[in-house]
């Protein structure tokens, strides 16, 4: 599958069973990792209009739990996105553009589907 590409964070464990399952299906891919080249509010504007605040932003993880009140109330696409540029790490990993659409965390079963 040509122009696939992957967004996250290297030493994330998803990511790595992400990476992990590509290369054993020996699909190419290039890596964008947040926490060494930042993130992109235009790629995550799309994200959003493509998969949905709630599937784009990890309001799971640690990050997001330490932000404020104020941060965490009343969020909308742009507040979203204003977040994850911010704080890179409140992005849901890995997130993976192929030539149709996106694919926003590791499900075994999905990526099977979508990318064989």
């Amino acid at each position: 599958m040509a122009n696939l590409r992957m967004y996250g964070i290297s030493g994330c464990d998803t990511v790595k069973k992400a990476r992990k399952w590509l290369e054993a299906r020996e699909i190419e891919y290039t890596f964008h990792d947040y926490k060494k080249e930042g993130a992109d509010a235009d790629k995550l504007k799309a994200w959003i209009a493509e998969a949905g605040v709630e599937s784009v932003l990890n309001k799971r993880g640690t990050t997001f739990r330490k932000l404020s009140d104020e941060d965490k109330a009343d969020i909308d696409a742009a507040k979203s996105v204003r977040i994850m540029v911010e704080h890179p790490s409140c992005i849901k990993r890995p997130v993976v553009e192929h030539t149709g659409g996106v694919l926003v965390g590791f499900n075994q079963l999905q990526w099977e589907a979508v990318l064989g």
